[in-house]
């Protein structure tokens, strides 16, 4: 036969280990001791077996095979049952030692019952491992008893063995508890983050077209006794602003639930419809002139959207603060950025009616535009009116030095 090429072994070791990985763990703990059941009737690998008391060997017998699979066999419920594997498997190791039976490859069933013991246990740990030490301490006193050649030295040595396999099975089991702690950190986190950013899309959505629809309503309460005729165009804009108002709250609540439907560009906000934003303000009686320089350009989502943010959220405090005034929205495209200005003149106008304040759009844009590697700044101008200015990088990933 053809000698197998290293690659082929590495590539079906590979795999077995998949294999592997895939079973259950009760599954893999039943194998594991079906396995180290088969290796213990090998005669060859006997001198890997510890032999602690070295007593003169009487010949095997049926009582032999018992303790041999008694080492073996009760490791298939080490992770259910831990303690009580260790039991079974350190009196079955007990009574090997001290009616000297030839050692045998079991005896490593010891090792890994010790293991479990200190990585599986969900409580009464301490109190396992004092009785595991009384027991051992009767053990060495037996053997002692019988005729062992070995003295107290290499009985503690043995100890320390274990001793030192039961600390490896204390590190695992609190590593995997801090894996665990971590992930828990980790989802409470993402969860958080994620809940801020509805509440910040809820925000922009919401209270920008319930604006809108109550500065309209005013208007058009204003204008009913004098100018009947207009009476419809505010109340089509009202119509139209909450039409609008439900297509964004549709897209939020698809996106939320992940039904895995494609966006439409007629859902999903974007800067290519900030003229909508400029047109549903001026029916609401606000002057607002719309600028856009250079070639826009297809931008990631997130960019988009937060551009579109920042021109919905700007509008809207304008309808609340300084309704009737002038304002003027620019969009400059720039192969990497994008800037975003939004600016109105002076106070608002005597008489306009008051619209409350949620108090928390400017700051849930700054963390919008932030998460982007973007600035934004907000404050008053020195004709005493209010301005916003944003720079979006076109990709947030390369705008870090």
């Amino acid at each position: 036969m053809p000698a197998t090429s290293a690659p082929a072994r590495g590539q079906r070791l590979r795999a077995a280990l998949g294999r592997w990985r895939t079973l259950q763990p009760t599954a893999r703990d039943g194998l594991l001791a079906a396995a180290l059941a088969a290796l213990a009737l090998v005669p060859t690998l006997s001198a890997i077996g510890v032999e602690l008391g070295d007593l003169p060997s009487r010949p095997p017998d049926v009582l032999a095979v018992v303790l041999v699979l008694g080492q073996c066999l009760p490791l298939a419920a080490r992770r259910r049952r831990p303690a009580a594997c260790l039991a079974v498997v350190g009196a079955a190791f007990a009574l090997h030692e001290a009616l000297s039976y030839p050692p045998t490859f079991a005896s490593v069933g010891l090792y890994v019952a010790v293991y479990s013991a200190a990585a599986h246990l969900a409580r009464s740990r301490g109190r396992v491992a004092a009785l595991a030490t009384v027991a051992y301490a009767g053990l060495a006193v037996a053997l002692a008893a019988l005729g062992s050649p070995n003295r107290l030295p290499a009985f503690l040595a043995f100890y320390l063995v274990l001793a030192v396999v039961w600390a490896g099975g204390a590190g695992v089991r609190r590593w995997r508890a801090e894996e665990v702690e971590h992930r828990r950190l980790a989802a409470a986190a993402a969860t958080a983050q994620e809940r801020a950013r509805i509440a910040r899309e809820l925000h922009d959505v919401v209270t920008h077209h319930v604006t809108a629809m109550v500065v309209q309503a005013d208007a058009t309460q204003y204008l009913l006794p004098a100018r009947p005729d207009r009476a419809g165009e505010g109340l089509e804009a009202i119509s139209d602003t909450g039409r609008r108002a439900l297509t964004e709250l549709r897209y939020l609540l698809g996106a939320l639930e992940a039904t895995g439907e494609p966006e439409t560009a007629e859902r999903a906000p974007a800067p290519g419809r900030v003229s909508h934003l400029v047109e549903q303000a001026r029916r609401s009686g606000q002057p607002v002139e719309w600028t856009e320089d250079g070639d826009a350009r297809p931008r990631p989502d997130a960019v988009e959207l937060a551009a579109y943010r920042v021109v919905q959220e700007s509008l809207t405090n304008a309808l609340k603060h300084a309704a009737g005034r002038p304002t003027a929205v620019r969009v400059r495209h720039f192969d990497d950025r994008l800037e975003v200005e939004v600016t109105t003149q002076g106070p608002g106008v005597p008489g306009a009616p008051a619209v409350p304040s949620g108090g928390r759009g400017l700051a849930g844009l700054r963390e919008r535009v932030r998460v982007l590697d973007g600035d934004l700044d907000a404050g008053p101008t020195p004709d005493g009116g209010f301005a916003v200015r944003a720079l979006i990088p076109t990709d947030p990933t390369r705008s870090r030095p």
